[in-house]
């Protein structure tokens, strides 16, 4: 789901692309890259691919070489859920780059209490409820009976209290 604000503005991010996309990730500030001739050097080394993958919140792919980087990487990349998004030549870098940076997961299993990052220090009060509010919506439209099923909504910062927004 992406957020009207971005809440993570320092995630961090790789690009693996072709010539193109290389050239346009220099103007993208805070988006590290490597190309294909990078990765062979890893030479399907686990421990050296598991080790750069780490580094990186999210890795990003020009669709022409995502095909190759099974051939060239090996399995590693699914196995430690960091395989990279496509990138397409149509679509602006410094978008995409800020639409991951503003996406938020939300997985609902069997539990009670789910934590996602929808804001930051920096972000003022309007920008804070704008988010919060898209946020709780949207996993509310994920449950199957809506606000039946929700008896309390929490918000917690880090550091501080945790503040009662709902029930």
């Amino acid at each position: 789901m992406k957020l009207p604000n971005v809440p993570r503005p320092k995630l961090k991010i790789c690009l693996i692309g072709d010539a193109a996309h290389l050239e346009e990730a220099k103007k993208v500030e805070g988006l590290d890259t490597k190309d294909l001739e990078g990765l062979k050097a890893f030479n399907k080394s686990k421990k050296e691919i598991k080790k750069w993958a780490k580094k990186y919140h999210v890795l990003l792919c020009t669709d022409s070489i995502v095909k190759q980087l099974i051939k060239v990487l090996g399995p590693i990349l699914n196995k430690i859920n960091r395989f990279p998004l496509a990138l397409t030549h149509t679509e602006s870098l410094a978008k995409k780059v800020d639409e991951v940076k503003s996406s938020v997961k939300f997985q609902l299993k069997k539990v009670l209490c789910m934590g996602s990052a929808i804001g930051n220090v920096e972000m003022s009060e309007e920008q804070l409820r704008q988010n919060i509010t898209m946020a709780i919506n949207f996993m509310i439209s994920l449950l199957k009976k809506g606000w039946q099923n929700v008896k309390t909504i929490h918000i917690k910062s880090t550091m501080g209290k945790v503040q009662r927004v709902y029930g």
